[in-house]
């Protein structure tokens, strides 16, 4: 099975680490949504959805330290079988200024998550009636729905570094599955591996139209990982009075796996980005280079009369 990842990455702030929460440069809270549908050739695909919100509990009179919470919700189905994960994580962060140009987060996660297969919707050897396999005969196998459930805990930090308006930098770095819950259908000791983040990423403004934002993500467990890198350059093609959109466009790269291009825009404080992943691993000539769409869409804010004009992290 699958952990949760995306490709757009840098639009899953909370998947990436819990201290990413409320961690934003002029807004006071953040709503999105994140869209997976992978490897669409093979009969049965890979389809994760996730929902969040952060936002700021509590800042000071200086405005150079605050508090953030968090919700993500995650939803990942795979298989005949229905391999559902469903997860619900609550966040928090405290983020501290320690200079004109410097800024330290931490922050802890909780989550409750569910693991489900549907049995009947598979087929066995004992189903096969020597013509085709016939659902309706004993399988031999657990019967209905099978459902398993476990709490997780993981925890982060960041570090932010800003050296004047056009620039921005941020380091951070997490782990999850800190308790390494046990997850197993039948009752055997299956812990889940603790599972390291770190991600590298920023944003510079070259000029009144031109953003640059390169960014790099790493992750592993149990002897998997993945490593992806690349960067979306913003274009302001209108720009009047609160009224402002841009073209965004980029490309990633996920290391022996896949290209990743995405194409999306912003107005206001309405972010939409698609991408998709065109494999390039010994997988690719089999999905003829086919691999996942993402679709992010992200919204920013302020509260009524302390809202900010809206800057992207």
């Amino acid at each position: 099975a699958q952990g949760v990842h995306f490709s757009q990455f840098y639009n899953a702030p909370l998947l990436l680490s819990p201290s990413n929460t409320a961690l934003m440069s002029s807004d006071d809270y953040r709503l999105g949504i994140n869209y997976r549908s992978q490897w669409t050739k093979l009969p049965v695909n890979y389809n994760t959805f996730s929902a969040f919100g952060d936002c700021t509990l509590y800042k000071s009179m200086t405005g150079t330290n605050w508090l953030g919470m968090g919700l993500v919700f995650y939803s990942d189905k795979a298989g005949d079988g229905n391999l559902s994960l469903t997860r619900t994580d609550f966040s928090l962060a405290y983020h501290v200024q320690t200079g004109d140009n410097f800024l330290i987060s931490a922050g802890l996660s909780g989550a409750y998550a569910s693991r489900s297969v549907n049995y009947n919707a598979l087929t066995f050897d004992m189903q096969w009636d020597r013509f085709k396999f016939d659902k309706s005969l004993p399988n031999g196998e657990q019967i209905n729905i099978v459902r398993t459930s476990f709490y997780d805990v993981g925890a982060g930090i960041s570090f932010s570094f800003f050296p004047n308006e056009a620039a921005f930098v941020k380091l951070s770095g997490s782990v999850a599955h800190i308790n390494q819950p046990v997850e197993s259908f039948y009752n055997q000791i299956n812990k889940i591996g603790i599972r390291p983040f770190v991600s590298l990423d920023g944003t510079f403004i070259m000029n009144k139209t031109l953003t640059v934002s390169p960014a790099v993500y790493y992750t592993a467990q149990r002897g998997a990982q993945e490593i992806v890198a690349g960067t979306l350059l913003s274009a302001t093609v209108y720009d009047k009075g609160k009224a402002k959109a841009s073209i965004i466009a980029g490309g990633h790269y996920r290391f022996n796996d896949a290209m990743i291009v995405s194409l999306g825009m912003q107005y206001g404080t309405l972010r939409i980005i698609s991408s998709y992943d065109y494999t390039s691993s010994k997988l690719g000539p089999e999905m003829k280079a086919n691999g996942a769409f993402e679709l992010s869409i992200i919204h920013q804010g302020g509260y009524g009369e302390h809202q900010r004009a809206a800057k992207n992290m």
